[in-house]
């Protein structure tokens, strides 16, 4: 019983001394948030941003509503956004490039007559 308990207390300890250097050498994650702006003046239907290793997208995106998505980047690759407008036409767009490890901001505004801005401010993580 006392040598569980002496090696509770060392593995107790040992993961202490670990948070601590992580904390300390500031690990931390690499997300990139998002937000997507409607500006058409109409709703979208069908609306999906796909990125490296994974998409997202919701059923309807209200003009002058953000929307707001968080992500990692896992692998490397462009930015493609689909949405359906508000006449039935299906339209398409390609971003940026974006590579793993890389964090900060997206902005996707979506515009008048099926144009996609594509407004990156993303950066290594250090």
């Amino acid at each position: 019983m006392r040598a569980i308990g002496h090696l509770l207390r060392i593995s107790i300890a040992a993961t202490a001394i670990l948070t601590g250097a992580m904390t300390i050498s500031g690990c931390r994650s690499d997300w990139v948030e998002v937000t997507i702006e409607n500006r058409t003046g109409k709703p979208v239907h069908e609306f999906v941003v796909d990125y490296p290793s994974a998409s997202f997208g919701t059923n309807t995106l209200a003009p002058g509503v953000p929307f707001y998505y968080r992500f990692q980047i896992r692998g490397t690759g462009p930015v493609r956004v689909e949405f359906t407008g508000e006449d039935g036409t299906i339209s398409h767009a390609q971003g940026p490039a974006l590579s793993e490890h890389q964090q900060g901001q997206l902005i996707i505004r979506l515009l008048p007559q099926n144009k996609v801005e594509f407004l990156p401010s993303l950066q290594p993580v250090s």
